[in-house]
C-alpha cells in the first residue's frame, strides 16, 4: 500500500526549543564510473506538507547530518510554521472559470461554458481545460465536478494502462498482466491485494508521469514483497533508484492534486 504521506526509510530527529522535529534522510546515489565530482553538501528542504528532508552524500554519518540540521534549526522551524499557515488558504474548489486544474503535472485554467447547441463535454486545448454544459439543471458546481471526474477517470484508465505495460518491463518478477481498477481514495495513491490486483487513485493522473510510474512500481513490488520489509525497499530501489526524490515531488503536490 502506497500511503500519500509516507516517510522515507531512514529518519532523524532533533529538538528546537521545546519543539521536536523529525526529518527524512535521502542518501544520494553515486555512480562510481562518473567523472563528475562526488556530492559532499547536505541539502535541507522543508516541503509544503511540513515534511523536512535532508538530501545527503551516500556516506554521510548520522553525526554530520545531525550537526547540519541543528545549524539550520531556526530556518527549518520558521519554514514549517510558514507552510502550516499557508495550508489555511487551500480552499475547496468552486468549479468556476479561472480555477487551476492539474493534468500530468501541468497546471491548466478551467473554463466553464454554457452551450445549448452541443452536448456537455470536457476538452483540453491550448492550456485550458474547458467544460461545456448544454444546460444547467440544479447544482451547477455538481454538474461541472461530475463531468471533470468522469474525464479524469477516462484519462487515468488509458494512461495507467500505458504506464503499467511500461513498468512491467522493469518488474521482471511479475508474471502476466496484473488487473487493476480505478477508485478515488483520500489516503492512498494505490494498493495491491494479496492476489496481485492493483487499485489506483484517479487523482494520480494529475501528477507527472514519473510519479505515476513510482506508485505503479511501488504496488508491483508488493506482488513480490507483501509488506514494507527491507527486501521491499531494496527491490523498489533496484527498479527505481530515485524513488525517494520522485515520491517527495508527489508528496509536495498531494494536497492540491486531492483538493476537491
Amino acid at each position: 500500500m502506497s500511503e500519500i504521506q509516507k516517510t522515507t526509510q531512514e529518519q532523524g530527529v532533533f529538538a528546537y526549543g521545546e519543539e521536536i522535529i523529525n526529518y527524512d534522510i535521502i542518501r544520494r546515489i553515486v555512480d562510481d564510473n562518473s567523472s563528475k565530482p562526488k556530492p559532499r553538501k547536505i541539502v535541507i528542504k522543508v516541503h509544503p506538507d511540513q515534511r523536512v528532508v535532508a538530501s545527503v552524500p551516500h556516506n554521510a554519518t548520522s553525526e554530520v547530518i545531525q550537526e547540519a540540521m541543528i545549524k539550520r534549526a531556526r530556518w527549518i522551524w520558521e519554514s514549517i510554521v510558514e507552510f502550516e499557515s499557508q495550508h489555511e488558504y487551500v480552499m475547496p474548489r468552486q468549479y468556476v472559470s479561472g480555477e487551476t486544474q492539474f493534468y500530468l503535472g501541468r497546471r491548466y485554467v478551467l473554463k466553464v461554458i454554457i452551450d445549448g447547441e452541443h452536448a456537455s463535454n470536457v476538452k483540453l486545448h491550448r492550456g485550458k481545460l474547458t467544460v461545456k454544459l448544454k444546460q444547467v439543471k440544479g447544482d451547477r458546481v455538481s454538474q461541472v465536478k461530475t463531468l471533470l471526474d468522469k474525464w479524469y477517470t477516462r484519462k487515468a484508465n488509458a494512461i495507467f494502462h500505458d504506464r503499467l505495460h511500461e513498468m512491467l518491463t522493469k518488474a521482471t518478477w511479475v508474471e502476466g498482466l496484473p488487473s487493476f481498477r480505478i477508485m478515488a481514495m483520500k489516503k492512498q495513491w494505490g494498493s495491491c491485494s494479496t492476489k496481485g490486483s492493483l487499485m489506483l487513485n484517479p487523482h494520480l493522473v494529475k501528477a507527472p508521469k514519473e510519479c505515476i510510474d513510482y506508485v505503479i512500481l511501488h504496488e508491483l513490488c508488493h506482488i513480490a514483497e507483501h509488506n514494507h520489509s527491507d527486501k521491499f525497499w531494496r527491490l523498489l530501489t533496484q527498479v527505481m533508484p530515485n524513488w525517494k526524490e520522485v515520491k517527495a515531488k508527489l508528496d509536495d503536490m498531494a494536497e492540491l492534486y486531492l483538493n476537491e
